[in-house]
């Protein structure tokens, strides 16, 4: 992944191998409208930053890639398992923006799908040859629940592809070294296909450093993509304030950075 500006925009792409048929990456906080603590690239709605800020800057995002604001697909995130399939051409996707779920399934060009993160870890997936993507929103109870496992399955359930011709991006997210967590999200996990002591490291009694990243890798590896599909950020949205909100770090008054993905070329 490296960084990249597009007009006003700065984010970290997501470089897939093989012939372009999409543009993805990963939003920084720079370059928006909103002001602190929501200062300046706040794509998320469920802030209490003011909603013309947000839809400012949601149209700076999409101008950026040369799409109209409405064809910017989110949905109400609420740390779940469900999964908006979008799989024919709509006239309105502003109606998506009140279904809850947490990942979003497409093989409609032009549509610019996005899942809004300030410590969770952003995922995006795509299918080259099938041209069909996702984008996962994964906290720790998404990926106690294998949520971006249960995403490949549905791009393979829905569209036919092939989880080995996958290729998967792991954005920025909150790092093990700074998110500490307790018994009952050690209990979820048990619960679930992550081993706990792969991705865990014991700070004190009932204290875990979790590395949901790794976890997220590990269910992909799982879920059957190739180790060399899935590239993987190490950058810690807590530790690098300059650059990306972080939700725990600024105690619940934070903007929200974006994981994106557009399919740029029809199904041949």
């Amino acid at each position: 992944m490296q960084m990249k500006r597009s007009d006003r925009i700065h984010y970290i792409e997501a470089e897939f191998q093989g012939p372009a048929c999409s543009v993805q990456g990963f939003t920084t906080r720079h370059e928006g409208v909103s002001r602190p603590p929501y200062n300046s690239l706040n794509l998320g709605t469920n802030t209490l930053d003011q909603p013309h800020n947000v839809e400012g800057n949601r149209s700076l995002l999409t101008r950026a890639f040369g799409v109209n604001q409405d064809a910017l697909v989110t949905v109400k995130q609420v740390h779940g398992t469900d999964i908006l399939v979008i799989n024919e051409p709509n006239e309105d996707y502003s109606h998506f923006l009140g279904l809850e779920g947490d990942a979003i399934i497409t093989n409609q060009p032009g549509v610019m799908i996005g899942v809004c993160v300030a410590d969770c870890v952003p995922i995006l997936i795509l299918d080259q040859g099938k041209k069909v993507i996702a984008a996962v929103h994964a906290g720790w109870q998404g990926t106690a629940a294998g949520l971006v496992a249960k995403a490949v399955a549905g791009m393979r359930s829905e569209f036919g592809s092939d989880p080995a011709k996958l290729q998967a991006a792991i954005g920025p997210c909150i790092q093990k070294c700074c998110y500490e967590v307790d018994g009952p999200v050690r209990q979820a996990f048990l619960q679930g296909a992550i081993a706990w002591d792969s991705c865990t490291e014991l700070k004190s009694p009932g204290k875990w450093q979790l590395d949901m990243a790794a976890a997220n890798r590990e269910l992909l590896l799982l879920a059957g993509l190739p180790a060399k599909a899935i590239q993987l950020s190490e950058q810690c949205v807590c530790c690098h304030s300059e650059q990306f909100f972080s939700y725990r770090r600024d105690q619940g008054e934070s903007g929200r950075q974006m994981g994106f993905i557009m399919l740029t070329t029809v199904q041949g």
